[in-house]
């Protein structure tokens, strides 16, 4: 981005997907528009924007973030703390 692109505003969608690669399904979601076109909420779709990540590249959405791959420790199969695979998308729109 340069100061030319001073009209120029970011969407933001990160998925959690099932696994590390990207064609996994999605499990959760976030979407945030600094367009203000678009108003989302937590919890206003039981369906994800995209059925996996891969899905979200081939509509335009560019990959800018991707968890770190740790090695599982023993027990945490059973951890419900977070979700462990988050990638994060933008698009760059114009303000209208």
């Amino acid at each position: 981005m340069t100061a030319s692109d001073s009209n120029m505003r970011q969407q933001v969608l990160v998925l959690y997907l099932q696994t590390s690669s990207l064609d996994s399904p999605v499990v959760a979601w976030s979407q945030y528009d600094g367009t203000a076109e678009q108003l989302f909420m937590a919890g206003d779709s039981d369906k994800p924007p995209y059925a996996t990540g891969l899905h979200a590249l081939k509509q335009g959405w560019r990959l800018f973030q991707a968890s770190q791959l740790n090695p599982h420790n023993s027990g945490d199969e059973f951890q419900t703390a977070y979700l462990k695979y988050e990638f994060f998308f933008e698009k760059w729109l114009p303000q209208q």
